[in-house]
């Protein structure tokens, strides 16, 4: 089974992806990871890579070429990565594609924990990303990211702890098999 996990910074997407890769024995691929390495390696923090993507197409589209052939590739994988339901959709490539969200509040409260920064440095360096990427998911893709009818499980996990968010994925997994 083919499963994708999107959604905004903080909503838990990369948790509910570990735990449903460890629960169903499938390989998760984070993409979000990708994004985050080439920061480091040309020593740029996310905003500024963020910033060079949108003047430079290439950064995204290498990195979206590879949910594509990942994708095409293997039967049984969660990708997760904010694009990847909208590539699978637009590629007819049969999968369940999930969107994990939260209120503003509870993510920029999980970010700043994750990120040791006080609230309001989480809030205005994800607004800032959040911008980033919806421009150019717009400008490279015509991709509305606000647009969730791709979807076919939205769940918020504002009052769900991750082990509830997991029963969910697994119900939804089930229905669709």
């Amino acid at each position: 089974m083919r499963i994708t996990i999107s959604g905004p910074p903080g909503s838990g997407k990369t948790t509910a992806c570990s735990k449903l890769s460890e629960t169903l024995g499938l390989e998760a691929v984070v993409f979000g990871k990708i994004f985050r390495q080439l920061a480091a390696e040309k020593n740029l923090t996310l905003g500024e890579l963020g910033d060079i993507a949108e003047k430079d197409p290439s950064i995204d589209k290498m990195i979206d070429s590879r949910i594509l052939e990942i994708a095409k590739a293997n039967e049984n994988i969660i990708l997760e990565s904010r694009l990847s339901a909208y590539m699978c959709a637009r590629n007819d490539i049969p999968a369940l594609k999930i969107y994990i969200d939260a209120s503003p509040e509870v993510r920029m409260s999980r970010i700043g924990v994750r990120e040791g920064e006080s609230v309001e440095e989480a809030c205005a360096k994800t607004i800032e990303r959040q911008k980033s990427e919806a421009k150019r998911y717009k400008m490279y893709y015509d991709i509305d990211i606000e647009d969730r009818s791709v979807y076919d499980l939205v769940i918020n996990t504002d009052n769900l702890d991750p082990d509830q968010v997991l029963a969910k994925i697994l119900e939804a997994v089930g229905e669709s098999n």
